[in-house]
């Protein structure tokens, strides 16, 4: 089996849902679903969260961050961090933990390395995403959070899937870009039950079109991976700007620049990277 054949193969698993996850991913899914009900409140949210050690500690430590902690008052328990916080939020954070545990189970150094790198970078987008979401393209930031959580997930899933398919690390970069990226994401994120404007948005980046100044979460999402401080393990996509021409990235924002916001919320997107590595 070549390279794209097992892309074929690990997409057409996808497509029909038949996709491997650590015990650990599908608890997590379970949480996940719990907190997608409408009926899900605040009081049912905290149980849940406080339930999950892991999950409690982040969402204490999220609501203590200078992106949720306006007021500069430290709370210390989990009901008070769901309050802040609000289900949505909960929503990425439970998504983070899915994300991350995809390719826990990956022990082999090269590719355990490169899942580390591309969740760095993963890390980066999503905290750039949610200030460029509030402060430059006025989409929701709830939304954006998410988004930049989910924009690789299919990168983990190829990467956890290498021990069964090794040939999906051999070749071009640019292999992954045309023939897997696009259709084993859409697999995953259908199996995520990721909503739909959230695919068109990850769907828009795989294109690569972003239009100056940003406009719309795809815009969001393509601005925050170019101005990634860490790049992804697996390729650069088409058309993107450099980490060095990335920070000349500058345009007029109603009465400030970008640069100039970014300075502003250097400290905020830092404060959301940490608690999203923890």
């Amino acid at each position: 089996m070549d390279r794209l054949d097992a892309f074929k193969t690990i997409a057409a698993q996808a497509s029909r849902g038949e996709l491997t996850f650590p015990a650990n991913v599908n608890a997590a899914l379970r949480l996940q679903q719990a907190l997608n009900d409408p009926d899900c409140h605040i009081e049912a949210a905290a149980k849940l969260i406080q339930a999950d050690p892991l999950l409690a500690a982040r969402s204490v430590a999220i609501a203590n961050s200078v992106a949720y902690n306006r007021s500069g008052t430290e709370i210390s328990s989990v009901r008070a961090a769901v309050q802040r916080l609000g289900i949505r939020t909960l929503q990425s954070l439970v998504a983070a933990l899915i994300v991350r545990q995809i390719g826990s189970e990956v022990t082999e150094p090269s590719l355990a390395a490169k899942i580390n790198q591309l969740w760095e970078h993963t890390a980066h987008v999503a905290a750039l995403s949610q200030v460029i979401a509030r402060r430059v393209t006025h989409v929701d930031p709830d939304t954006a959070l998410f988004a930049g959580i989910m924009h690789e997930v299919a990168g983990f899933y190829m990467l956890a899937s290498a021990s069964e398919f090794p040939e999906v690390m051999s070749g071009e970069p640019e292999d992954w870009v045309e023939h897997g990226e696009i259709d084993i994401g859409r697999g995953v994120m259908e199996h995520l039950c990721v909503p739909e404007g959230v695919v068109k948005a990850i769907e828009s980046m795989w294109i690569g079109l972003r239009a100056l100044p940003p406009e719309t979460l795809g815009d969001t999402l393509l601005l925050a991976n170019d101005l990634s401080p860490v790049h992804s393990p697996l390729h650069q996509r088409p058309g993107a700007t450099t980490l060095q021409g990335a920070r000349t990235i500058d345009f007029v924002v109603g009465e400030g620049t970008l640069h100039a916001i970014m300075t502003e919320s250097a400290h905020e997107v830092q404060s959301l990277y940490a608690v999203l590595m923890l």
